[in-house]
């Protein structure tokens, strides 16, 4: 695929005037009917719309396991295999261009448009789900676990629980977005492509990313940002909502959540409007340093050596058992109940943000090497993950291993139990702090940090749907941002108010499934491109005397 046989953009398909000046006219409307036709049906008839819903993702579930598994698992040795290949020294760029951000604004904003939100609602919430043994929602809490032998709620367990908790949030979930920014960088920046999902799909459809076939990628990419920013928006206000709950007794119902959604998207809107290198650059830094913070409070008012020693415990465990693990299908029907409901949601949840973290961290990589991305993009926000999850649902564990009335009655089980995810977070601090005072401190920052990753992870998602609809202008006209931050606010305020959050989670994770079609050809794309890159042939090696004579130049002149 020779580089000067590619058409250098997509400019004859944006429009130059009307409404949609800057736009693609037909993704435009296209892509706005989309989001209306599925609010409008969910409002209309919630129930319906949840039956509907519920069946596909039950479908999915149940009969695609065996096909999502095997899918993670291609993206994971695709990754593994690019990092150590002789593509690695290939620029995503020119073969002299330069990274436009310094390592640590490219790491914080590669961390903060992606896991932030999820890994605040589930990083205390979901090792303790697997640390309980009650199987109170009809299966197994932790199968791996218990094929361990370990029934029991002791350490071993809990280390267990971490393992299952890293392994949902660590190399795998990353395979799938680094391949993704990859594919849409490489073609993008490399190949002089639009920034936009149809590029990466060249190799195999040709010119027709220009037409239907194209559109018809980047409207799917366009779906799966919106609801899956929506969904995160659900459970960011959730969560932020409990915390208004702890700081000043607001009622953490519906009312107080449309009105976080509506005041933090017209924050992110403002943010997006000013661009990468301005309002989502400053914010991805900040939420760093509060990360930090918190991360600190937690390490020392917890019991910090027994932290590091566990940390070092489960991650040891997660490297020499992640790919047997990645490999496992179930076959009981308790056990296929559990990974249907935990691993197959999270890796359809992963895909279906796919488009969103993969179209950003490929605008946010420009001038990197391919092995300098590939390990940057999977090894440092698996590596912020697994901290993450070691010092917070570790402390969680050590307060339930060591509750004055036995082993589980730290009372943070409970809340899971109940279902109060959002909520373990708030009560495990409660339990940390000494005194009131710190415990609202930690709390109010606690719940800052939330609104913070809440707005990168919208002003993110904003900024990728305008830059697909614009044909990969990585500057699309702000008055789209605008339109499209109030866009993906009133889904997410829609939604809440119908009651159908859950089915927007699952209409995300069903537009996972082709989304993971379009991955997997991506990454034979880039496998074509990549053979026909002049700079991935490996010069002959010269043979040289032990005088320093060049054997096959100066000899043979």
């Amino acid at each position: 695929m020779p580089q000067d046989s590619m058409p250098r953009n997509g400019d004859h398909l944006i429009s130059d005037k009307g409404l949609f000046k800057g736009l693609h006219n037909g993704m435009s409307i296209a892509s706005k009917a989309m989001v209306a036709a599925f609010v409008v049906f969910t409002i209309l008839n919630v129930d319906l719309a949840g039956e509907v819903y519920g069946g596909i993702r039950s479908w999915v579930e149940g009969a695609l396991s065996w096909y999502y598994i095997s899918s993670v698992i291609i993206i994971l040795f695709v990754c593994l295999f690019l990092m150590f290949s002789r593509f690695g020294s290939i620029r995503l760029g020119d073969d002299n261009a330069k990274p436009e951000f310094s390592n640590f604004s490219w790491f914080a904003m590669l961390f903060s448009a992606s896991v932030s939100i999820g890994i605040m609602f589930f990083g205390v919430a979901e090792p303790l789900f697997y640390f309980d043994n009650s199987a109170g929602w009809g299966y197994p809490n932790n199968p791996f676990a218990d094929a361990a032998g370990h029934t029991e709620m002791n350490l071993e367990r809990a280390v267990d629980a971490v393992r299952v908790t890293n392994f949902h949030w660590g190399l795998h979930g990353w395979a799938i977005y680094t391949l993704t920014g990859l594919a849409l960088g490489y073609f993008a920046f490399r190949k002089k492509l639009p920034l936009t999902f149809r590029s990466a799909l060249y190799p195999v459809l040709g010119e027709r990313i220009y037409g239907p076939a194209g559109h018809a990628v980047d409207l799917l990419a366009v779906f799966g940002t919106v609801f899956g920013i929506a969904t995160s928006m659900g459970l960011g206000v959730t969560q932020m909502a409990h915390g208004m709950n702890v700081l000043f007794g607001v009622d953490p119902g519906v009312t107080t959540q449309v009105a976080l959604v509506i005041v933090i998207s017209i924050i992110a809107t403002l943010s997006a409007v000013s661009g990468v290198g301005k309002g989502i650059k400053i914010l991805s830094q900040w939420n760093i340093v509060l990360t930090i913070a918190l991360i600190l409070f937690f390490l020392f008012a917890g019991p910090t050596q027994w932290l590091v020693g566990f940390f070092l415990n489960a991650t040891g465990d997660y490297v020499t058992q992640f790919l047997s693990m990645g490999f496992w299908t179930a076959s009981a029907p308790g056990d296929v109940a559990w990974q249907g409901g935990w691993t197959i949601f999270y890796w359809g949840w992963w895909l279906s943000w796919a488009p969103f973290v993969g179209m950003f961290i490929a605008r946010i990589s420009k001038g990197r090497t391919i092995r300098e991305f590939m390990f940057g993009a999977m090894l440092v926000p698996t590596t912020m993950a697994f901290i993450w999850i070691s010092i917070f649902g570790g402390n969680a564990l050590f307060l339930e291993l060591n509750a004055e009335g036995g082993v589980g009655t730290a009372g943070l089980i409970d809340m899971v139990n109940n279902w109060n995810l959002g909520g373990t977070l708030f009560g495990t601090i409660e339990r940390l702090s000494d005194g009131a005072t710190m415990a609202w401190i930690v709390s109010a920052l606690t719940t800052f940090l939330l609104a913070t990753w809440f707005i990168t992870s919208s002003d993110s998602g904003t900024l990728v749907v305008t830059t697909i609809l614009s044909m990969g202008n990585p500057h699309p006209p702000k008055r789209q941002r605008i339109v499209w931050g109030a866009a993906q606010g009133l889904v997410a305020a829609v939604l809440l108010m119908a009651g159908g959050l859950s089915a927007l989670q699952t209409a995300a994770i069903a537009a996972a499934l082709p989304i993971s079609v379009l991955v997997v050809l991506m990454a034979w794309g880039v496998f074509k491109s990549l053979m026909q890159d002049p700079a991935a042939v490996s010069e002959p090696k010269k043979q040289t005397a032990p005088d320093g004579t060049v054997i096959d130049g100066d000899l043979h002149a």
